[in-house]
Parts: C-alpha cells; sequence; structure tokens
C-alpha cells in the first residue's frame, strides 16, 4: 500500500546524540545535519534547552532560506523553575520572536512536590499568553503528572511527548490521553534496533522489512505512526534522511502487522529515558 507521507507526522529532532557540555561557539556540524534535514523534506524540527543546540538550530532555519512560517518549532524547558524566563532566552538563539511548541522536558525534580510542578504549568500559560509559544505541553509526563497539571490548568497540555516503541508500549498512558484530549508524539522508537537489541521485535522487523524493501528503521517507524501517533526521529547522514522519508511515504503496515509486532514484543519491557524516576514512581505508587 502507497502513502502520501504527511510531514507533520514526522519531526527531525536534535536531541541526546547532538549534546553538548557547554553553549560557547556554534558547532557547525549540528548546523549542517539540521540543514540536511530541511533540504531532505523535513519541516518540524525539535529542540531541547538541556541539549545546548538551540544556537545551531537558529542558525540552520536562518541559513535554509525556509520562511520562518514553514517550519514547525519547538523547545523544551529543561528546569521547572523560571521555564518563562529561559523561554525568552530559548528564543534569542533560535533566533526567532516564537516557537511554535514549548513543552516542560520531564516533570522530575529534586523535591517531586505537585507545587512545584502546578506552579510551572502556571507559568507555561503566561508564555502562551504573550505569545512567546503558540502551543504549551509536557514531555516524559506519567498520569500522575498530568493529573496533578489539570487540578490547577486554565489551558490544557497540547501534547505528551513520550518514549514509545514495541517494547514501551504506553498502553495504559494513551489511553488516558485520549481521554483526557491530550495528543501524543512518540521518540526514541528505534530503541528495539539500538539499546534494547537484540530481543522479539528483530524478527518482526527483518521480516517486514524485506516485505516492504525498506529498512528495519523504517518499520519501527511506521509501526507509531500507522497508530497515528507522529514521531521524532534523527540522523547526521542526509542520504538516510532523504531515504528515511521516501521508504515512509511508500507503504503502510497492516492492521494484523501492527498488532502481531504489539503482541510479539509485550514479552519484553524496556525503558531507556528517565528509568530510575519512573522506577521510584511506580514504588510509591
Amino acid at each position: 500500500m502507497s502513502s502520501v507521507l504527511d510531514t507533520s507526522m514526522i519531526t527531525y529532532g536534535v536531541g541526546t546524540i547532538w549534546f553538548k557540555s557547554s553553549e560557547g561557539d556554534a558547532d557547525m556540524r549540528i548546523v549542517n545535519a539540521v540543514r540536511s534535514a530541511l533540504d531532505a523534506g523535513f519541516r518540524s524540527i525539535d529542540a531541547a534547552q538541556m541539549y545546548n543546540t538551540e544556537l545551531e538550530i537558529g542558525l540552520a532555519i536562518e541559513q535554509s532560506g525556509i520562511p520562518r512560517s514553514e517550519i514547525f518549532l519547538g523547545t523544551k524547558a529543561a528546569s521547572l523553575d523560571n521555564v518563562e524566563a529561559s523561554l525568552e532566552a530559548s528564543l534569542s538563539k533560535l533566533r526567532t520572536s516564537y516557537v511554535d511548541s514549548y513543552l516542560i522536558h520531564s516533570p522530575f525534580s529534586d523535591d517531586h512536590l505537585p507545587s512545584t510542578l502546578q506552579k510551572a504549568w502556571l507559568e507555561m500559560e503566561r508564555c502562551f499568553e504573550r505569545g512567546l509559544t503558540r502551543r504549551i505541553g509536557v514531555s516524559n509526563f506519567a498520569i500522575q503528572h498530568l493529573e496533578r497539571i489539570l487540578e490547577v490548568a486554565t489551558i490544557k497540555p497540547s501534547l505528551n511527548q513520550i518514549e514509545m516503541h514495541p517494547y514501551l508500549q504506553q498502553t495504559d498512558l494513551l489511553a488516558y490521553l485520549k481521554q483526557t484530549d491530550i495528543g501524543v508524539q512518540a521518540f526514541a522508537s528505534l530503541t528495539p534496533l539500538t539499546k534494547a537489541a537484540p530481543g522479539p521485535a528483530d524478527e518482526v522487523c527483518s521480516r517486514l522489512a524485506e516485505t516492504y524493501g525498506v529498512s528495519q528503521s523504517t518499520i519501527l517507524l511506521r509501526w507509531v505512526m500507522d497508530q497515528n501517533i507522529p514521531v521524532v526521529t534523527t540522523s547526521g547522514n542526509r542520504e538516510r534522511m532523504k531515504n528515511t522519508l521516501m521508504e515512509l511515504s511508500s507503504f503502510q503496515l497492516q492492521q494484523a502487522e501492527l498488532e502481531e509486532m504489539r503482541r510479539v514484543c509485550k514479552t519484553k519491557t524496556f525503558r531507556g529515558f528517565f528509568a530510575e524516576d519512573f522506577q521510584k514512581l511506580e514504588q510509591v505508587a
């Protein structure tokens, strides 16, 4: 089955693999990677304050010649403290007067107090009201964290960006997000081929990749996207970026194939990000 790729369903992430320990001068390797992503056809860019790459992203967008209005640009607050001031600093680095999306990167803080999270969310709402961002949301939030925010929110989070792949299917959280009408976006969807390899996904990915004539990475991205969930992915290779977009446009997984991956991979659970924090959260619950 062929498919016309909706580019809003896939975002280029300038995340963990591009991490810089300090801001300093612009790293042209990162600038060139973001420009390559834009040249390949990506029109959604995912940034984050904690990776110290906003300067490079701003330069890349400026140098690309693509109108700012044609690019969906998001960033994330590194801390629960001063989210409003930190967004103002981000806008300067990104060379823009607004972002399309501003997320709280993580709910985990030193004290884990509900009031800290709620205070941060009210600051997020001020960012929206001031026009500094067109959407506000969260990342890596469990149901408990979302419930805390919704107690005080006058503006509901637009989305929760979460780790999601066949070894972390997030069934309960996805049901809650649907129930509360909060959007979802997935990251780290290639984990079964990287941090969590080998595992039960290997045989299914290999067979489906051969069936459709695409890479195993593309199969995992499609597994998420064909559940109507947008994904964040990354690469430093221009040709690989182009091939990924081209392959994603060439097919869709059948419902039976989605279910097979889901069923086979339920035998393994793996969380690659904030694993200790979520484990502590489960122990408290």
